[in-house]
């Protein structure tokens, strides 16, 4: 894919992608969001990357949606992008973002700058927020005359708590990083200057680990984190448990472990796809 709105390179074992419309303070269009997709995916499908980072050019993250490309296009009678009104919350309905992330490895966020309306809500299903001291974050829907998308009344309650979601987004202020660290929106706030070297760093320490299992625990959580039925979270464990039991990547641990050496989880599952 000719990537136009986002920028992608290889920093080791982490895909670094960069949104990549800093003179719009990289205002999001659904263009946008094929190309963060397809980058996604070809990480996914690449065995040296174990987790994908994801920031924003210049000084901002992500100032919400495009108005021009998106919600005045759609006033004005036309679909901004690739049916987005079969898809999503305005995505292109080729695009499932949620599934995309939570299906995906690792995801870290490194929110360099102001993240508003979609800015916000395409991060909230990620593994780990880090924000630059400079960050901001805004859940400004409603003074836009809409509601938020994605997922993110689920989320947002899920990192903040029933109160501060719901005051979040009515009152659609922006958050200082230091109030949204405080709530529980991100997990960490850094001086600007180290703000990739810590999302890289994070993300580096979960690139470890086999990507097999990884992404059956993210699959976990995504299932049980709201599940009622304990029975049925245990069994979920249990039947993810049997398969890993079977895995290469588990072999390799406990043999690891035995000889006291470190494990090479990919050379693990290289051999056993041969």
């Amino acid at each position: 894919m000719d990537y136009q709105q986002i920028t992608v390179e290889k920093r080791g074992a982490i895909c670094l992608i960069t949104l990549n419309r800093p003179d719009k303070l990289n205002a999001w269009t659904p263009r946008m969001a094929e190309e963060q997709a397809h980058a996604i995916m070809a990480a996914n499908d690449d065995a040296d990357i174990g987790a994908i980072v994801m920031t924003g050019a210049g000084r901002g993250f992500c100032a919400g949606a495009d108005m021009d490309a998106t919600f005045k296009t759609r006033l004005d009678g036309k679909d901004p992008g690739n049916d987005t009104a079969g898809g999503s919350g305005g995505m292109p309905a080729g695009v499932d973002w949620i599934e995309l992330v939570r299906s995906s490895k690792p995801m870290v966020a490194a929110v360099n700058g102001p993240a508003v309306g979609i800015g916000v809500t395409m991060i909230l299903p990620f593994d780990t927020i880090v924000a630059a001291e400079e960050a901001k974050f805004g859940m400004v829907f409603v003074k836009v005359g809409i509601v938020p998308e994605l997922a993110s009344s689920h989320f947002l309650v899920a990192r903040m708590g029933w109160g501060h979601a719901n005051e979040m987004m009515l009152t659609a202020r922006l958050y200082p990083a230091a109030e949204a660290r405080e709530k529980g929106l991100c997990e960490y706030v850094v001086p600007q200057a180290a703000l990739l070297d810590k999302a890289i760093e994070i993300a580096g320490q979960m690139a470890e680990n086999p990507s097999r299992q990884l992404r059956m625990t993210k699959q976990l959580i995504t299932q049980n984190a709201s599940e009622t039925d304990l029975k049925l979270a245990q069994k979920r464990e249990t039947d993810a448990l049997k398969i890993c039991w079977t895995t290469p990547e588990h072999h390799e641990a406990v043999d690891a472990f035995l000889n006291k050496r470190k494990p090479d989880f990919k050379k693990a599952a290289a051999r056993a796809a041969e």
